[in-house]
């Protein structure tokens, strides 16, 4: 018999926790449950902004087909409010990317032993559970809000749109002070 006893389950029990506690993670844990929820949450959070991005991207295209056709000798210029409508519907778009961008960069709180010492992460990662649900839902809202609009629809609304993205970035907001408890 060798002195390595694959069938000892308290042995292998043992080395198992010994790695997981070596490499700073023990996969059996709450708070980690809890922190890979979190990145799918923000997953998910950036795919539905991703809808709402490309929404608004496919009627800005249509409305730049529609509103700005090219140049005649008639007609040389094009209509400065079809410029502004474009050109508010772009800016629609790349505040939609800011924001995704700012969601994928957030940060979990880190699974080592300084941070555990100074917060119980669990609690801290429950309220960011809560403002990933915040978060979730107004995405989801302002992706249903832009689903199958035209670009007309969507400058006449602007205004909606933009305080739909300032309740994100509240969430977003509320999640960093979360962090910084």
């Amino acid at each position: 018999m060798s002195q390595f006893d694959f069938d000892d389950f308290d042995a292998l029990e043992k080395i198992a926790v010994n790695l997981f506690y070596g490499w700073g993670y023990n996969s059996y844990r709450l708070e980690n449950q809890l922190r890979t929820d979190d990145l799918t949450v923000r997953a998910k959070v950036g795919w539905l902004l991703g809808q709402a991005r490309t929404n608004i991207e496919t009627a800005e295209s249509a409305y730049r087909r529609d509103r700005l056709p090219p140049p005649t000798r008639e007609k040389p210029r094009p209509d400065a409010g079809a410029i502004a409508g474009a050109q508010t519907l772009e800016r629609l778009s790349q505040a939609i990317g800011a924001i995704e961008g700012q969601i994928r960069a957030q940060p979990v709180p880190e699974a080592d032993r300084m941070t555990q010492r100074y917060r119980h992460e669990a609690s801290t990662l429950q309220q960011l559970l809560e403002c990933d649900m915040a978060l979730v839902g107004r995405a989801e809202l302002l992706r249903q809000m832009l689903d199958k609009q035209d670009g007309a629809w969507m400058v006449d609304n602007a205004a909606t749109i933009r305080e739909g993205l300032t309740a994100i970035e509240a969430s977003l907001r509320g999640r960093q002070a979360a962090l910084m408890v």
